[in-house]
């Protein structure tokens, strides 16, 4: 059964750090982009980062350019998401997805999705 598993969500102040992990179980990541999604409440699902299978190129959106970096560990078949110096507005619910193909920042392209993790950013 192909899964896919998030972990490292969590309560954070602002300015703070938390590392973010996409587990795969079933399948081998080395041939998938891996893509973070978030959804805050009330708000669309955005594309946050993804990483190709091909070479390693890294793709982020705008809003966590310079404080999210995404790196892939094909030997523990996991992808993570470093997120630093974290605001408020980076509260929702983080999602990892599978595409086997090139990174998208666009969900409905993906094959695969966890089940989500929460990130709050509060003081």
């Amino acid at each position: 059964q192909l899964q896919l598993v998030e972990s490292g969500g969590g309560l954070v102040q602002p300015g703070g750090s938390l590392r973010l992990s996409c587990a795969a179980s079933g399948f081998t990541l080395d041939y998938y982009a891996i893509g973070w999604f978030r959804q805050a409440p009330g708000k669309e699902r955005e594309g946050v980062s993804c990483i190709s299978s091909s070479d390693g190129s890294t793709y982020y959106a705008d809003s966590v350019k310079g404080r999210f970096t995404i790196s892939r560990d094909n030997a523990k078949n996991t992808v993570y998401l470093q997120m630093n110096s974290l605001k408020p507005e980076d509260t929702a619910v983080y999602y990892c997805a599978a595409l086997g193909a090139m990174c998208v920042m666009i969900d409905t392209a993906y094959d695969y999705w966890g089940q989500g993790t929460q990130v709050t950013v509060s003081s």
